[in-house]
């Protein structure tokens, strides 16, 4: 039987047993005493068209494995012509990786593609280990990382959805449920069981979700009163997000060089050059071939995204893929609704860059960056308080002078361009946030109660520069 090409790496060494990274003192001491599960990687290419080569997108498997707690012991990448309806690969790589599995002892062999419940299920039965497929490891990495009672919600539910498809006959002694006379008959089989409450448990989460969500549009009300404008980070897994989010407002994100180190978003206040203040929302980062489900499971958290003033696009600059990257970032921001916010590209890393990189367009929309060193930051201020300066709005209104407090918010948000004091009003020009501006129109005096108070001013405020 003719076999397609394909090309098998084993790891030259092994790093010694380690830790499960998991959360809780307990589990964290039963977890040092475990060791690390031991990995083959399978990937393809050539049955369809990637943004990422099939090395390139293995390697990037690699990564995520060891995210997981995973030691990668050996790495197969097949040429396809097409899947295999059963396996995926073709009966004769199924024998090769099964051989495999024996030589390096390995624990779990985790496919770069996503898999059928039916796939899943046959690759088991013939390599006799756990297999799993990208998606199952990324949504594990997410129950690893979540931390706030939504984020272990969404993974909770992403999870389940993607489980409940491969729930099978594993109790085929308890195949018929009855009990007593007048309630025997067909029953529900122990699959059906199973599968309802799967779906009740994911009914339960959603309605835990949608309160969550009520939450956090109160909390959107709330700041709407303050017109801060809202500035979110985005961008593909890995490329300084965090970093950047701690340069630029002192927060204390956890750091670290590998995938999804964070999962839930952290809001923190930034100030801007001219002393004015915008919030600074931090995000999941992205990645190709996301998990089926995945932005709905996480759509109320992804709504700072649709609800964002102006988007960082935050770009690995340094990273051999940071076209495909930049992509798939698009791709998603799409699948939200969010591609036509306003964007600035933040090219970050490039303190790790020699000399003038290759494959990358410069614009006026984009600013170059290192958020480790602070390379490039005070420009991409500069630039953050242009773009918001662009999206101000122009009123010309008259608020009685009791309403001093929003002539300092017009101060404080926006650029006054005058005020003049009568004996009863003060007449206001000023660019400033269009939430702010409907605010100054919803409490401005009409013209009638104007001409009332006389036309006699008392006083005129030059403008103020900015």
């Amino acid at each position: 039987m003719k076999r397609h090409a394909s090309r098998i790496g084993l790891e030259p060494t092994l790093p010694a047993a380690g830790a499960f990274a998991v959360s809780g003192r307990v589990a964290a001491t039963l977890a040092s005493q475990r060791p690390r599960e031991r990995a083959i990687l399978v990937g393809a290419e050539g049955w369809k068209r990637q943004a990422f080569s099939g090395l390139e997108s293995l390697t990037e498997l690699e990564r995520l494995a060891d995210t997981a707690g995973l030691i990668t012991v050996a790495r197969v990448l097949q040429s396809l012509r097409k899947p295999s309806a059963a396996t995926f690969i073709g009966a004769g790589k199924v024998e090769e990786v099964r051989e495999l599995v024996h030589a390096v002892a390995a624990d779990v062999v985790v496919f770069d593609e996503p898999l059928s419940p039916a796939q899943q299920r046959n690759l088991e039965a013939s390599l006799r280990v756990k297999v799993i497929d990208r998606s199952q490891l990324i949504l594990d990495i997410f129950a690893q990382r979540a931390r706030s009672l939504e984020g272990k919600l969404q993974v909770e539910l992403a999870q389940l959805q993607y489980l409940l498809p491969r729930l099978t006959r594993q109790w085929a002694h308890l195949s018929r449920l009855g009990g007593g006379v007048g309630t025997r008959g067909p029953g529900e089989t122990q699959l059906e069981v199973d599968r309802r409450k799967v779906r009740e448990r994911m009914a339960h989460i959603r309605r835990r979700l949608r309160e969550v969500a009520r939450t956090r549009q109160l909390h959107r009300v709330a700041r709407a009163d303050a017109p801060f404008p809202t500035i979110v980070l985005v961008g593909y897994t890995n490329a300084g997000k965090s970093t950047l989010m701690n340069r630029l407002t002192g927060a204390e994100s956890q750091v670290a060089d590998r995938l999804f180190a964070t999962l839930d978003p952290m809001t923190r206040q930034l100030r801007l050059p001219s002393g004015s203040v915008a919030l600074l929302v931090d995000t999941v980062g992205f990645i190709h071939k996301l998990p089926h489900g995945f932005v709905n499971a996480f759509r109320s958290t992804l709504e700072e995204v649709q609800t964002a003033d102006l988007l960082l696009h935050v770009v690995d600059a340094s990273h051999p893929n940071r076209e495909q990257q930049v992509h798939t970032v698009h791709q998603v921001l799409a699948e939200l609704g969010a591609q036509d916010k306003p964007q600035i590209v933040v090219w970050n890393k490039m303190d790790l860059l020699e000399g003038e990189p290759l494959g990358i367009a410069w614009s006026g929309s984009s600013s170059r960056v290192s958020a480790r060193t602070g390379q490039g930051i005070d420009q991409l201020l500069a630039r953050i308080e242009a773009t918001l300066a662009q999206r101000l709005e122009e009123v010309r209104v008259a608020l009685p002078l009791n309403r001093g407090d929003l002539v300092a918010r017009a101060r404080r948000f926006g650029r006054i361009l005058s005020e003049e004091y009568s004996s009863d009003f003060v007449e206001l020009n000023a660019l400033v946030p269009a939430k702010l501006a409907g605010q100054l129109r919803s409490v401005a005096l009409a013209p009638a109660k104007r001409e009332e108070s006389g036309p006699a001013s008392l006083a005129t405020t030059p403008a103020r520069q900015p």
